[in-house]
């Protein structure tokens, strides 16, 4: 009998199956709540609806109302008590329902989840993880459309990750919830429904902390992480097709950056483009760009190039198409550290 459970277990594991980036996230879920008895899922709507976006649906009908729990509204209220959870030796999995809602619960975790294991000399751990949807692309309303990861990254004592596609959702959710510190889980929300092949065998995943080459180049790297990593990808194939070889570099790991990764392509290729939804000033790209340019000065035949969201709070949805980098605006970085025509070329010479 004990082998034929550790064959089945085995077979699940090695299974491929094609689910949606959200499905991928709910699978990973499902896996963390079966292998560990002192994980806890908590937030507004995860039990009964199964989470506005339907990530934790059925997990409650599955584990009972103890172990996925319907929370009153109150951000801080959530992350005090995954804090106390923590403290008893529970892994608790916080929703944020939409971004821009994380923000009540701001202190809480930058004065106590990402510190409490430095306040006690390490004796106590903080083992939560924080879902947050983030960025823009489904037409919102206001406060329902942010990229509040900077934030985040600016804090010592939490680790900030995005995923980009079904597998990595599946993989690194189940990462962050077996890891001892507290780590800040950014969903892109607009790839909710990009589907892709899952498997649940983590044997050959990348750590953590490892940033992914996405699609391998010469002439320029870009780097992405979160809902951009498709679009720098639909750009690479378009900059092939006038000669171009972009290497699309998705970082995953946003603190720690993994900057070996990062600099390895940028000594290669001589020329890089960072892009990302949040707004320009302090964003996530001028610490890329700043290290890079620390490590690769001598390799740059170009300054670094970002392209992020506008320095204006985040737009209307009739805006949005505006305010989001896409393929146009990432190809015409490409174009601007190539040094050929773009739309600085006439004033910026």
């Amino acid at each position: 009998m004990t082998s034929t459970v550790t064959e089945a277990a085995v077979a699940a594991d090695t299974a491929t199956t094609t689910l949606t980036l959200s499905k991928a996230i709910n699978s990973g879920l499902r896996r963390a709540l079966a292998d560990d008895d002192r994980v806890v899922i908590m937030g507004e709507d995860v039990g009964t609806l199964g989470g506005v976006f339907r990530v934790t649906d059925g997990l409650q009908a599955e584990f009972g109302k103890d172990r996925v729990i319907d929370t009153p509204l109150a951000e801080s209220g959530i992350i005090g008590t995954a804090v106390g959870l923590a403290y008893r030796g529970y892994r608790p999995v916080c929703e944020i329902q939409f971004d821009g809602f994380i923000y009540p619960g701001f202190d809480q975790i930058v004065a106590q989840v990402a510190k409490l294991h430095y306040r006690s000399g390490g004796t106590v751990s903080m083992p939560i993880t924080i879902r947050v949807p983030f960025g823009g692309g489904i037409g919102a309303v206001e406060h329902h459309s942010e990229s509040p990861e900077g934030y985040f990254t600016h804090t010592s004592g939490l680790r900030v990750v995005s995923c980009s596609n079904p597998q990595d959702a599946h993989t690194m959710i189940r990462q962050a919830i077996a890891s001892d510190d507290p780590v800040l889980f950014f969903e892109p929300k607009r790839r909710y429904w990009t589907k892709g092949d899952v498997t649940e065998n983590l044997t050959n995943a990348l750590p953590l902390h490892r940033a992914r080459v996405a699609r391998e180049g010469t002439d320029v790297t870009l780097v992405t992480y979160g809902p951009l990593v498709m679009t720098a990808l639909d750009a690479a194939s378009a900059a092939a097709d006038e000669g171009v070889s972009i290497e699309v570099i998705d970082l995953r790991s946003l603190s720690p950056l993994d900057m070996d990764t990062v600099t390895a392509s940028v000594r290669k290729t001589g020329r890089v483009v960072i892009t990302h939804e949040a707004q320009l000033n302090g964003g996530v790209g001028a610490e890329l760009a700043a290290s890079i340019t620390e490590r690769c000065f001598h390799w740059l035949e170009a300054a670094p190039a970002r392209v992020t969201g506008f320095d204006t709070p985040y737009p209307p949805a009739a805006l949005e198409e505006h305010f989001l980098p896409d393929l146009d605006r990432m190809l015409d970085a490409v174009d601007r550290v190539m040094g050929r025509e773009n739309s600085l070329s006439g004033w910026s010479e």
